[in-house]
């Protein structure tokens, strides 16, 4: 009796303790969890637009993005800066870099800029600025060490690697490679156009459009010396006269996608993540059958679930959404829809996969579009971002 007794005792306790402690739990503020005063809420985030410059644009412009709506507030000038054409980060977001394109006659050499990011303001401060080793400075990117950037320069057809200092600014060139060679087309294929650097999801390959050659110039990273040599092989091809603008992976990196300007197409390849090869797979329209007119595609974007794929066309003013193939990497058109503006030369999916945010150049304007989850497709939300000549975007969580 007296065990039992003692047994009960003990049970009763701890049911009181238990009770104790879930009402406890249950009556911590809330206000505990919460961000401090003045910081920005969670998932904030930064967006830095680069634009041509002149009379009513000054340089890089920032925003501040909230996911929950979509809603862009303007932060005014970050950067003033002559041509930002394009911008990038580093891996930690504590980097900005922006090219001036400069010189796409040939005539003098571009400029790649660098940027500390305030994480709580978004201020951007200057770091230092060096020549891009080209003319026309377009497009750079930074490697998965943060320690490498690479440009690519359309006026004089090269790529050329720098080191990146432990405070984020530019050091010395490391490597550099002059294309040669031309195409069908003796209006733009004269010479080579090197038109972007692209980065495989491994940091063992670099990939170049060249519109002037028609090829994909593939290039092996040796990130411990920051620099690159030709790989083996040394580029795929696309169809004669097509012109290669911009590429991306879809997800896994089974296949390949490059956006063709000249050609309004985006031509498929089978990649060999071993070998750093590309193999031509189907080459597809990003125009509607009964458009006549005059265009050229720019952008190209694969969302994150990898079934849907995006191009935007530059004439037709429009963003075609293409289904992937999950097996054999193929597209299927399934919207076309007007940009809402003049020239959409660039667009960016946002960090939430929600939003399609898209530059119209010519029109001076941002369009804001929703992301259907389940089919892909784009509908404009009616939100449109005035700023002037917008032409790359770039998100930045904010802290």
């Amino acid at each position: 009796m007296v065990c039992l007794r003692g047994t009960l005792q003990r049970r009763a306790i701890g049911w009181m303790l238990l009770v104790f402690s879930v009402l406890t739990l249950a009556h911590v503020p809330q206000a505990l969890s919460a961000p401090p005063k003045g910081m920005p809420a969670a998932h904030s985030y930064f967006v830095y637009v680069g634009t041509y410059t002149g009379p009513n644009s000054k340089g890089i412009y920032a925003f501040r993005f909230d996911p929950s709506n979509a809603q862009m507030t303007p932060m005014g000038v970050a950067a003033e800066v002559q041509n930002p054409s394009f911008v990038v980060t580093d891996p930690s977001h504590r980097y900005l870099y922006a090219v001036t394109e400069i010189g796409n006659n040939g005539g003098v050499d571009g400029l790649i800029s660098s940027y500390s990011i305030d994480p709580v303001t978004g201020a951007l401060k200057f770091l230092n600025k060096v020549d891009s080793a080209g003319g026309g400075a377009c497009h750079l990117v930074v490697d998965k060490t943060g320690k490498m950037l690479f440009v690519a320069n359309y006026g004089t057809g090269s790529v050329a690697s720098f080191a990146i200092h432990a405070d984020g600014s530019i050091g010395e060139k490391t490597g550099f490679d002059q294309h040669s060679g031309s195409s069908v087309n003796p209006k733009r294929q004269k010479g080579p156009h090197a038109h972007e650097v692209v980065l495989s999801p491994d940091n063992r390959f670099l990939f170049v459009p060249d519109l002037g050659t028609d090829q994909i110039k593939i290039y092996r990273v040796d990130a411990a010396n920051s620099t690159f040599t030709p790989n083996d092989p040394p580029f795929a091809s696309v169809k004669p006269g097509l012109g290669p603008r911009h590429f991306t992976f879809g997800r896994g990196a089974r296949f390949a996608y490059v956006v063709c300007e000249m050609g309004s197409s985006v031509a498929v390849f089978a990649y060999d993540s071993a070998k750093g090869s590309l193999t031509p797979v189907q080459t597809v329209s990003t125009l509607p059958a009964d458009f006549t007119g005059e265009d050229n595609s720019a952008e190209i974007q694969v969302d994150r679930s990898g079934r849907f794929l995006y191009a935007s066309n530059r004439g037709q003013d429009s963003i075609t959404v293409f289904a992937i193939d999950p097996v054999k990497g193929t597209l299927t058109t399934i919207q076309v829809v007007p940009t809402k503006g003049n020239i959409p030369r660039n667009f960016v999916i946002d960090p939430t996969g929600k939003h399609l945010i898209v530059a119209n150049q010519k029109s001076d304007q941002m369009v804001v579009f929703a992301v259907n989850q389940k089919n892909g497709q784009l509908t404009p939300t009616g939100q449109v971002v005035d700023v002037t000549a917008p032409v790359s975007i770039l998100f930045v969580p904010a802290a």
